[in-house]
């Protein structure tokens, strides 16, 4: 994952107070809100999306994380916001910051932080790299435990500040992930969703 956090543009008026990290056990419901979630967005942008996966810690089993699914999006052109922007905001979604690589929506401030949802560009290492990464931690239980043990570290220090939070395991991120891509064949990006067929189409 090169140049894993890069800078970024906030956008005006999405700063959310008094939010803090909270690392939990493992939900069974996670894998049911990212349905309805993904449901919601197939809805709003149709095939604009091309592919809809639950990713993040939410989306491994027997992994302990925040209670925030995270859903990545993968649109043919990430640059072409029209196409999108206004139809995630129309559900609830704000833009909070854009980069090089992605768009990164969330709940507008006042209601429930629940979902985190991020918008790449098709077929991108950064597409590839967070299914990677989730399907890694999936088939191996001692790096889901090594991933836990970081975010609960970090959390007990960073609690009240998100992005020391992610700079204090990104250490960690990049020793999995690198674990990942030497294990990594293609088929092990297991898409479950794409070109407008919820959980039809896969990658070989």
């Amino acid at each position: 994952m090169p140049d894993i956090w890069p800078h970024w543009n906030v956008t005006p008026g999405s700063e959310r107070v008094g939010d803090v990290i909270t690392i939990v056990g493992y939900d069974p419901v996670w894998p049911d809100r990212f349905a309805a979630w993904r449901q919601a967005i197939r809805a709003a942008l149709g095939t604009t999306a091309v592919h809809i996966e639950h990713v993040g810690s939410t989306s491994v089993p027997g992994l302990a994380a925040k209670p925030i699914v995270d859903v990545q999006v993968s649109v043919v052109d990430p640059a072409d916001e029209e196409a999108y922007v206004p139809k995630l905001e129309a559900i609830g979604l704000q833009l909070r910051s854009r980069d090089t690589l992605h768009r990164y929506f969330r709940p507008f401030p006042g209601r429930s932080r629940d979902i985190h949802v991020h918008v790449c560009r098709l077929d991108s290492e950064w597409e590839a790299a967070h299914l990677r990464f989730r399907d890694y931690l999936r088939a191996h239980p001692e790096a889901r435990e090594q991933y836990a043990q970081a975010k609960r570290a970090a959390a007990a220090l960073w609690a009240d500040d998100g992005l020391a939070y992610t700079d204090a395991k990104t250490e960690v991120i990049l020793d999995i992930l690198e674990q990942a891509v030497q294990a990594a064949t293609p088929e092990h990006l297991d898409l479950q969703d794409g070109h407008g067929r919820d959980g039809e189409t896969r990658r070989s």
